[in-house]
């Protein structure tokens, strides 16, 4: 298990950027896959993207492709969501997750380990 705390939400408008962090604690960060997962009220969590052990290697949900981009610092134990032009539907809480896996997994079963989450609201 790792324990994941996500920062860096907040309100900004449409078309403006935004960068998540997920800092985790343990050594062992560099063997986990990580994903980021959001949700919005009243609608199930729904996968973003996420980024292989090596970081080589990146997954995106279809609405994220082209305007997010994931990477991670093993040496920092951080990963980070880099979200650009947002609009009003990224409005959700978003959240971190590590899998115990070597490849880019994308289904919320795969991931053991949960953040607590923060919020990014997209409004004008």
């Amino acid at each position: 298990q790792v324990h994941l705390v996500e920062s860096g939400g907040g309100l900004v408008q449409p078309g403006a950027s935004l960068r998540l962090s997920c800092a985790a604690s343990g050594s062992t960060f560099s063997t986990y896959a990580l994903g980021w997962f959001r949700q919005a009220p009243g609608k199930a969590r729904e996968f973003v993207g996420t980024i292989s052990r090596s970081g080589f290697t990146t997954s995106y949900a279809r609405s994220a492709q082209g305007r997010f981009d994931i990477s991670r610092d093993n040496a920092k134990n951080t990963v980070y969501l880099q979200m650009d032009n947002l609009r009003s539907e990224d409005t959700g809480v978003y959240y971190c997750a590590a899998a115990n896996s070597s490849g880019t997994p994308i289904d919320v079963v795969e991931f053991s380990s949960w953040g607590q989450g923060t919020q990014v609201t997209v409004s004008s």
